[in-house]
């Protein structure tokens, strides 16, 4: 089974790989993170103070200060949600598949806040360039803290921030 860096899962299903990057003007409205837990092992930009790789097993890994997740997607996601939800203080970007099971047990009941992006994002190559089509899907924040709640909104980013 081939092992996830993070930051996979972020694309479309006609892009036939599996990385893909934050937009780094998504991370830079957030403010400050300490930890990133699913960071590439090469990056173009930082995304947190601390890094961790697959090299580093994020999952299993102790998680200090606030945490941005842009974890792997598909049946991995909630795992890392469910982390990130007994961490208590952090911020994840996933697709904003809101009728699945996982959904429903790792976001609506257990995180403070969700902000649905208005459109779709466009991500990046671990190169840094941009991805020359959209993510494929509607994406979201999963916010657990209340810190994070007021990071969002004084982000500037567009979309709906609704509180759980």
């Amino acid at each position: 089974m081939k092992k996830n860096t993070g930051m996979t899962g972020n694309h479309s299903h006609n892009m036939l790989k599996d990385e893909w990057l934050t937009p780094p003007e998504i991370i830079k409205s957030l403010g400050l993170f300490h930890l990133d837990p699913c960071s590439p092992i090469n990056r173009p930009w930082n995304t947190a103070v601390n890094h961790l790789t697959i090299n580093d097993d994020g999952l299993n890994s102790n998680w200090n200060g606030r945490v941005w997740c842009n974890p792997p997607y598909g049946r991995e996601t909630f795992k890392w949600l469910d982390k990130l939800s007994e961490h208590g203080n952090g911020i994840a970007l996933i697709f904003a598949r809101t009728e699945t099971k996982g959904f429903f047990s790792s976001v609506w009941k257990k995180a403070d806040a969700v902000f649905f992006f208005e459109g779709r994002l466009t991500f990046h190559h671990v190169t840094g360039e941009r991805a020359a089509a959209n993510g494929g899907a509607p994406s979201c924040l999963v916010i657990y803290g209340k810190n994070n709640i007021e990071s969002v909104e004084k982000s500037g980013l567009k979309g709906k921030l609704i509180l759980l």
